[in-house]
């Protein structure tokens, strides 16, 4: 393969495999996963980012710049995107969901969070988390997203938690939130699976090179669009922005810009697809 690729040449290779993609992306959203090892944020063993540090030194900028989109729905998607962002596409394989990590996950973070209401303790809470994280466990086989299913998990908060202090209203946020760190840390570790599977086929790999030296720039493609998502910027617009966090904080990876661009790009397409 001639690895001197111009964008051209590179942009008629990736079409070809654009067909075959969409159809192993359908898929992508639905096996959640939980882990042992520390969250990103709390350092608290058992929280589960899954995989190993690629996005970690972006995921401080994304979990602001997302946060940014304002009002309690804003704060939750950085809030959610900050929890699992640093170190989510690697090698490791992780476990089977576990609510006993996701109720401790919570009892540590929760207070962290834009909805919770002054004075309100994790007891108040921990209905409208367990909902959003049994939820998602319930019904990610059905490939149903959460705007579909909110008003079951709505009628089944009311049927079951009527003594809790917090009504729907404000739960939802709660709930949407457990809701969404399963479904990040899920979308993640297909991501992590499918590279470490599939970058060698890739139009831009150069022979003898490891998935280490690709890691970053998947890793900041992914986190890349996370961050921009809610803003309505396209990859082009943001792409100088990108360059300058890889060569800022990729500088020793192995891989210079120009070589490491069209793989940033590429875990922009996929995260596009994967969140939409």
């Amino acid at each position: 393969m001639n690895n001197q690729l111009d964008d051209r040449e590179y942009e008629l290779n990736r079409r070809n495999q654009v067909e075959n993609e969409a159809l192993a992306d359908q898929d992508l959203d639905r096996t959640v996963e939980a882990n042992p090892n520390r969250d990103p944020i709390s350092g608290q063993t058992g929280a589960h980012p899954v995989g190993t540090g690629t996005g970690a030194a972006v995921a401080g900028t994304i979990g602001t710049a997302v946060g940014a989109i304002g009002g309690p729905v804003g704060g939750v998607i950085g809030a959610v995107v900050g929890s699992v962002i640093g170190g989510l596409i690697g090698k490791s394989t992780a476990e089977a969901f576990d609510p006993t990590v996701e109720d401790a996950y919570w009892q540590e973070n929760y207070a962290t969070r834009p909805y919770i209401q002054s004075g309100r303790s994790y007891n108040d809470y921990q209905p409208a988390y367990r909902l959003g994280y049994e939820g998602y466990n319930r019904y990610r086989d059905q490939g149903k997203n959460y705007d579909e299913v909110e008003p079951e998990l709505r009628r089944e908060y009311e049927d079951r938690y009527q003594d809790t202090p917090v009504d729907w209203e404000n739960a939802r946020y709660a709930t949407r939130d457990a809701w969404d760190r399963l479904r990040y840390q899920s979308v993640y570790q297909d991501e992590g699976n499918y590279w470490t599977q599939n970058y060698q086929s890739e139009p831009y790999y150069e022979n003898g090179r490891p998935y280490d030296d690709y890691a970053p720039a998947y890793g900041l493609g992914y986190d890349g669009y996370l961050m921009y998502k809610g803003s309505g910027k396209t990859y082009d617009e943001v792409e100088p922005d990108l360059r300058r966090e890889y060569e800022q904080t990729y500088a020793s990876s192995g891989l210079s810009w120009e070589k490491a661009k069209h793989a940033v790009q590429r875990a922009w397409r996929r995260a596009e697809r994967a969140f939409q």
